[in-house]
């Protein structure tokens, strides 16, 4: 059975992933029912998929003490999940579990998901989702609605050339305000 590829992104209301600035820090919510989920997500595992500069970002934080202390659960899954970055600049990718891949990112992708093993899960690395979904093989988008609007900033699509029909296969609220809405490639 083929590997699926899963978005999962946090957009504004307004519907961007970053604002002006590239930062995403509002995207980040501390209420127990929030963690819950986000510890439950983490622990379904699977492996994970960045561009270069999603990629610095995590690498920066998830094996740092200030992030053991923030989500344990989440910590132990970001630092043991294997992961994958795309990149034609960086020389070598030290954060654990983790392979460099230069090579054209959509046959790159195709192999990936032909390998045995778990799901594969794009975080950020807006670049790559425009091209991936571009290239039909997102399987599922995992969309955080936010309850904020940022005013200007990247779209999670920006570059998209071609129309993506998709079909809403669940959603789930919560107290925070947040919306996770869960798309699929529609028929």
């Amino acid at each position: 059975m083929m590997a699926k590829l899963i978005v999962y992104n946090s957009v504004s209301l307004d519907g961007f992933f970053t604002d002006a600035k590239g930062d995403m820090s509002w995207a980040h919510k501390r209420d127990p029912e929030w963690q819950a989920f986000v510890s439950e997500n983490a622990a379904g595992g699977g492996r994970l998929l960045f561009g270069r500069v999603t990629y610095d970002l995590m690498a920066s934080f998830w094996p740092t003490p200030l992030a053991a202390q923030s989500n344990p659960i989440v910590v132990e899954r970001m630092n043991g999940l294997q992961k994958y970055v795309f990149s034609r600049t960086l020389e070598k990718a030290a954060w654990s579990n983790t392979t460099l891949l230069k090579g054209e990112l959509t046959a790159e992708v195709r192999k990936l998901k032909l390998q045995p093993g778990p799901n594969i899960v794009i975080m950020g690395s807006g670049s790559i989702v425009a091209q991936l979904a571009d290239a039909g093989l997102v399987d599922e988008y995992q969309i955080v609605l936010n309850p904020l609007v940022v005013g200007n900033g990247r779209t999670l699509f920006e570059g998209v050339k071609n129309k993506l029909p998709l079909h809403l296969a669940k959603l789930r609220p919560f107290g925070n305000g947040n919306v996770v809405l869960f798309y699929e490639p529609a028929a």
